[in-house]
């Protein structure tokens, strides 16, 4: 065997045809036909009535009442989150009297429409005038008056936050479960008290599970919030729309007025999603970078060469 036929040879590179996806062009083009006939329709149809819409887009009316949507939605939700992580231990507690109520806490509020838990809120102060808190036969800690209560932003907060936080106690408990036991058990061998081990093992990684859903109800609840005219409450961005073409009787133009602004709100927090997944997805996949893949490639030849 001769010097030159036993000197490792490069492999003929290969030569890659792309596949061509004619019938990607072909569907593609016809949605975008589809879609440009759409908008031409709709801008020239008289009925859309865009002179009214670009006139309430930026109305001080409407814009206050965004601030009012996302000042419930943010309020809400955090209720919903708080008390959905309080539940979701409670689930997962061993104590059954705690596991039994916090079950039935999830069977009402899941099992029935959020609209009618809303009525109810807005009924509340004539179910409940005055509410009292003490020792039975002895001295009275707490006295509420529910009639100086009558705030529709207070009672469409509390509603919305308690019917979320029954979905979000399960998608914390989903996200603790995803998390192995052998996690738990590596922590306290470490000598980690249980506080330490969820903060430090254990939520860390179920915030993978947990973040994707979680944003997910935040941009549903932005959208619930029109629901809150059953308390009513006519302060939010939806009831001044309502509100403003109950006057002018044109609820097309200023209904997508509402629409775009829901529209343009969910956008944000969409991205927002995104960079927050992306950031507690470090480390979940140990795909490589165009960059370290050329490096392992230029490595391996090396040790060919050798």
């Amino acid at each position: 065997m001769t010097e030159n036929d036993s000197a490792p040879t490069e492999p003929t590179p290969i030569k890659a045809v792309p596949l061509r996806h004619p019938g990607r062009w072909i569907a593609a083009a016809i949605i975008v036909a589809l879609l440009a006939l759409f908008v031409y329709g709709a801008a020239t149809n008289p009925a859309y009535r865009w002179d009214i819409y670009w006139k309430y887009l930026f109305d001080s009316r409407i814009e206050s009442g965004v601030l009012i949507t996302l000042e419930l939605t943010v309020l809400a939700m955090a209720i919903g989150v708080v008390l959905g992580m309080l539940l979701a231990v409670m689930r997962l507690s061993p104590n059954p009297v705690l596991r039994s109520v916090a079950w039935v806490y999830l069977w009402i509020f899941r099992g029935t429409p959020v609209y009618v838990q809303l009525v109810f809120w807005g009924l509340f102060p004539s179910l409940y005038k005055i509410i009292d808190l003490g020792v039975p036969f002895g001295p009275q800690l707490l006295h509420w008056n529910i009639q100086d209560w009558r705030t529709p932003f207070l009672f469409a907060m509390i509603g919305l936050g308690l019917n979320e936080a029954a979905y979000m106690a399960e998608i914390v408990r989903a996200g603790i479960n995803s998390v192995g036991e052998g996690q738990r058990e590596a922590s306290t061998a470490l000598g980690m008290s249980w506080g330490q081990t969820m903060r430090r093992t254990v939520l860390p990684q179920a915030m993978r599970v947990i973040i994707p859903p979680t944003g997910n109800e935040l941009i549903s609840m932005l959208k619930t919030t029109s629901l809150v005219t059953a308390i009513p409450l006519t302060t939010d961005v939806y009831g001044r729309a309502r509100d403003i073409y109950a006057v002018n009787l044109q609820p097309i133009p200023l209904l997508l007025v509402a629409a775009t602004w829901y529209l343009l709100v969910t956008s944000v927090l969409m991205v927002g999603q995104h960079y927050l997944e992306r950031y507690f997805s470090r480390g979940a996949t140990r795909q490589l970078t165009a960059k370290q893949l050329q490096a392992l490639a230029n490595a391996q030849m090396s040790e060919v060469g050798k």
